[in-house]
């Protein structure tokens, strides 16, 4: 299913018709989606456009002897914009999607979508009964690896990847909602007050260096917002273990493609 495109362009999405990228895909897909800086709110001109999805393997493929392809993923350049496309299959992703895994709900929940289905709405109505105050986890743990990339290469982009986590984070844990959008993400979360200007800084250029920050004040700024949401995680309403198993179970099962009729040998085949 096509959907419109005010969404794609809104985010500064420099191509926004994906269908024949999406074309050549071997399995129907349930979704796809755009994710990165575009979904966080932060892109570059020269950003890549990451695509991240599901498909659908046939029921045989699970069944049979071959090793399932669960996860897929290629690159490409298209009119001099790079893009890549990751897509796991249904099963893998309900999978990963009851380990407290904010990632892969992003994607499910992202409001930049490409190509969409049935089943892609009845996964984003499960999506809250698999949120629980273990989210934090995911989040303070990508924080720390964004800040430490930052300290090592001096760049703008995992910095704000670093704010945009823990800030996920902590909205996530207070009022049960996944928010990627960094810019929608100042206005519920009390946060430093340069992001705005770090944000139009990394507009310029994918790879810019935070040259002009002050990285005493910034340090300082993350290790508060990381004792924020340690109080968030332990005040959260959220339950500690994901529910909805059944639902999604019933689900999975019933949006796999029924398995190829056996092949028969022919009469000639037998004589």
């Amino acid at each position: 299913m096509r959907t419109k495109t005010e969404h794609l362009q809104e985010a500064g999405l420099p191509v926004t018709d994906l269908d024949p990228v999406l074309a050549g895909e071997r399995d129907p897909l349930v979704f796809v989606t755009v994710s990165g800086a575009h979904l966080y709110g932060f892109p570059s001109r020269d950003s890549d456009v990451d695509l991240r999805g599901v498909h659908l393997l046939p029921a045989e493929d699970l069944l049979g002897l071959r090793p399932p392809e669960e996860t897929r993923s290629r690159m490409w350049d298209r009119d001099g914009v790079e893009m890549d496309l990751v897509t796991h299959d249904l099963r893998k992703f309900v999978r990963l999607m009851l380990k407290p895994n904010g990632y892969v709900l992003e994607q499910l929940l992202s409001p930049l979508v490409v190509r969409t289905s049935g089943p892609h709405a009845e996964l984003a109505d499960l999506a809250p009964a698999v949120l629980t105050r273990r989210h934090a986890h995911h989040y303070r743990g990508f924080a720390r690896t964004q800040w430490a990339l930052h300290e090592k290469t001096g760049e703008l982009k995992p910095l704000l990847y670093t704010f945009r986590a823990l800030l996920t984070g902590i909205h996530l844990m207070r009022s049960g909602e996944v928010t990627a959008h960094l810019p929608t993400l100042l206005g519920e979360v009390a946060a430093p007050a340069y992001l705005p200007e770090l944000i139009a800084a990394k507009a310029e250029a994918e790879h810019v260096g935070a040259q002009d920050v002050d990285g005493t004040g910034v340090s300082r700024d993350v290790e508060r917002l990381h004792e924020v949401l340690d109080r968030a995680q332990v005040e959260s309403a959220l339950p500690e273990a994901a529910g909805g198993l059944d639902a999604l179970h019933d689900l999975v099962v019933r949006t796999r493609p029924t398995p190829r009729p056996p092949v028969t040998p022919s009469a000639a085949g037998r004589s």
